[in-house]
């Protein structure tokens, strides 16, 4: 089976996440998305770059999370949550994926 690279783990958690909240209404159910798709990311970044580096995008993506918030209210939901994945997706794909 072909190893899905971190940067798409962590894009599609982001994405994702917000999908399922905003289409299902439950943000409950958005959060766990978001969740499990970074704990696997950052599983895979522990793998592929060490601890430090795993440590790096994991605060990251919460700030991605965080940050598309505020971003939103200027540019509307979907084009900061695309903005944020494609920012977490090019740092995890410069720290970790590009190695391998």
């Amino acid at each position: 089976m072909a190893k899905v690279p971190s940067a798409v783990v962590a894009a599609g958690g982001l994405v994702g996440g917000y999908g399922v909240a905003r289409w299902t209404g439950n943000r409950q159910l958005g959060g766990a998305v978001l969740a499990v798709a970074g704990a696997t990311a950052a599983q895979q970044w522990r793998q592929r770059a060490g601890g430090r580096a795993a440590s790096a995008l994991t605060t990251a993506y919460v700030a991605a999370f965080a940050g598309s918030h505020p971003l939103a209210k200027k540019v509307g939901a979907w084009p900061a949550v695309f903005g944020v994945a494609g920012a977490m997706a090019l740092a995890s794909w410069a720290v970790a994926d590009r190695r391998g």
